[in-house]
């Protein structure tokens, strides 16, 4: 279904029946992706009295229980109440889902022992660009982040001056393949959560960032559509849904 559509004054045109999804599925499985040192996702029948929420277990319908953790087991979006003492809900930091968004792909380089990116590798891939949006693809790209288990394992992230960078050239919105922006064990410091978000000045209380997304190896770096899909939790974060649209 080829649509049009005007953002900010500029007209884009879509093919709404080739969506790209970039979320990872998340299952009751020890194969779901995870982080943060919990236990996985636990997705089972509800077992009250005699009752088994199972229709193979002779139930009329299938009725279970999720038990998860939206930060640590796959793709989620997030705002400042993740790191606020007064709660902020993705809900209210979130309210428009379709935006003009920038794909670029990015091999973290070797910065005090660890694996990072910086404002330079980002102004130089952003090519003076300044999107609501970007989808940041880091290098190696393999399936196996759609099951890896992250904890213990110092992921890359980005430095401090890079998420400033983002916030300083209008970026509302930033999705990445890793965990987290911030180093796995900093303390506490969440540098890069802290900068996007204007932490310690203008807090940025309609910006987020989603975690924890899967782009393809065959998905070209361009500018896509993106809508944003979350679940209506008041909570500081939701499993989300990004999903991209080439334009034509």
């Amino acid at each position: 279904m080829i649509t049009k559509v005007e953002i900010q004054g500029q007209k884009f045109t879509m093919d709404l029946s080739k969506p790209i999804d970039i979320s990872i599925p998340l299952s009751g499985s020890s194969k779901n992706p995870s982080a943060w040192y919990l236990s996985p996702p636990e997705i089972s029948p509800v077992i009250m009295d005699n009752f088994v929420g199972s229709v193979k277990d002779g139930a009329s319908t299938n009725f279970n229980t999720i038990v998860f953790n939206p930060h640590a087991h796959g793709t989620h979006t997030e705002c400042i109440g993740h790191i606020t003492k007064d709660f902020h809900g993705i809900g209210d930091a979130l309210k428009e889902f379709h935006f003009i968004c920038e794909l670029i792909t990015l091999e973290p380089i070797s910065y005090q022992g660890d694996l990072v990116i910086t404002k330079g590798q980002l102004s130089k891939a952003l090519l003076g660009k300044k999107p609501t949006a970007v989808i940041l693809r880091t290098l190696p790209n393999e399936k196996g982040k759609l099951s890896r288990q992250y904890s213990h394992t110092n992921p890359a992230y980005l430095l401090e001056d890079a998420a400033l960078f983002l916030r300083q050239i209008g970026v509302k919105h930033l999705l990445i393949d890793l965990p987290s922006v911030d180093k796995e064990k900093d303390g506490g410091a969440l540098l890069a959560h802290k900068a996007f978000w204007g932490f310690h000045g203008d807090q940025r209380l309609d910006a987020t960032i989603t975690e924890f997304i899967f782009v393809p190896n065959h998905i070209k770096d361009n500018t896509y559509f993106l809508n944003l899909q979350i679940v209506s939790f008041v909570n500081d974060a939701s499993p989300s849904k990004p999903v991209l649209y080439e334009l034509i």
